[in-house]
């Protein structure tokens, strides 16, 4: 999964993104130190340190402004949130490498800073409204419960399931009789990515809308 913010973390990107949004300019190094009554320049460096270890923000250290919000697209109250078109095997599975791009969101439509997209592969889950190419908003923070619609991870695919259990064994659950369940094994290699939380569906992506103007010259 990916790594959590603590909260002073989540409290300070969201002052980077609506600082900048308001102000079309980062805030300095003393400006978010004031904010958070934070005495230590040093203290304040590494939250931003923090921040672009774990694929918030990219930041330039010789420069008080030195801040790049990835995805940032100037909206105010909105977040980027990063979309994936891989995973990797094992611990994190979420690599900042493997981003794909950014879907920018209204805030009050996520429920934490760590939450990220996949691009769903296949109809398996249509009974439950999620399709072919669509992006569903995964939580890795929250705790999946029985019957919760979940982005699985087995070895370098990743899967959206409903989570069940029978006789103790996981059993991932699809939403279309067309499918089979997948019941993990102890051999398997198995993670939780996160529980689905919301979905994204684009009816003509960028890339393809191009294509069609590409094709039509």
């Amino acid at each position: 999964m990916a790594e959590a913010l603590t909260p002073l973390e989540g409290s300070v990107y969201n002052y980077l993104l609506d600082f900048t949004a308001e102000n079309t300019y980062q805030p300095s190094i003393r400006d978010i130190g004031k904010r958070f009554q934070i005495k230590s320049t040093k203290t304040v460096s590494d939250l931003l340190q923090s921040l672009a270890r774990k694929g918030f923000i990219e930041r330039d250290p010789a420069r008080s402004r030195g801040v790049k919000l990835l995805g940032f697209t100037g909206g105010n109250k909105t977040k980027p949130v990063p979309y994936y078109g891989k995973i990797h095997a094992g611990d994190p599975s979420i690599l900042p490498e493997n981003r794909a791009g950014f879907i920018t969101m209204d805030r009050r439509f996520v429920p934490t800073e760590e939450v990220y997209f996949l691009k769903v592969k296949g109809d398996s889950m249509i009974g439950r409204a999620i399709s072919d190419g669509d992006f569903v908003m995964v939580n890795p923070v929250a705790k999946a419960k029985e019957n919760d619609i979940i982005a699985a991870r087995i070895g370098e695919e990743a899967t959206v399931k409903t989570l069940t259990h029978q006789n103790g064994t996981v059993v991932l659950a699809p939403a279309n009789p067309a499918d089979r369940e997948i019941t993990i094994k102890a051999s398997d290699d198995f993670g939780i990515l996160g529980v689905v939380c919301g979905v994204f569906r684009p009816f003509v992506t960028m890339e393809e809308q191009t294509a069609q103007i590409t094709a039509s010259n």
